[in-house]
């Protein structure tokens, strides 16, 4: 699908505010509500809006600590890779992951209460996934930015 002016416009106060109403969205864009709401459908049917989410504060959730963690894994091939992210993605903490092509084979962003908290989930969870050869972690001291809007 080929954005035009309108769908970009359309995308960017949808980035900022997913739950504004249509006629509301329609203003801000320019556009009378039926056609905005026809454009916002066609996105999300082309995959464009994949889905809705509330983002949430971490720290009122007692999740406050993120840590960016390097993984080496014992081999690269299809199926230890493959055995990593199955398990990877059985873990709620890890809130993203990365297969690298630069020094470590993945990255990870891992969120948890405290030091200790992330220190006992990389023990018994990160650590024990078979093929996970050595791990690295690096503990960001201030966040600087943020987003999670594309840039259109």
């Amino acid at each position: 699908m080929k954005l035009d002016d309108i769908d970009r416009r359309i995308l960017r106060v949808l980035q900022r505010d997913g739950r504004i109403q249509n006629t509301e969205l329609a203003k801000k864009v320019g556009l009378s509500p039926s056609p905005c709401l026809r454009r916002v459908r066609l996105l999300e049917e082309a995959g464009v809006i994949s889905r809705y989410v509330a983002i949430l504060d971490p720290a009122k959730i007692g999740k406050g600590q993120t840590f960016f963690t390097r993984i080496w894994l014992s081999a690269q091939d299809e199926d230890t890779v493959e055995h990593f992210a199955a398990e990877v993605n059985k873990l709620p903490q890890v809130v993203e992951c990365y297969i690298m092509l630069g020094d470590c084979d993945a990255m990870v962003r891992v969120v948890a209460a405290d030091i200790a908290e992330y220190r006992k989930f990389q023990s018994e969870h990160l650590s024990r996934i078979r093929g996970v050869q050595n791990v690295k972690t690096d503990v960001p001291s201030q966040i600087i930015k943020q987003s999670y809007a594309l840039p259109l």
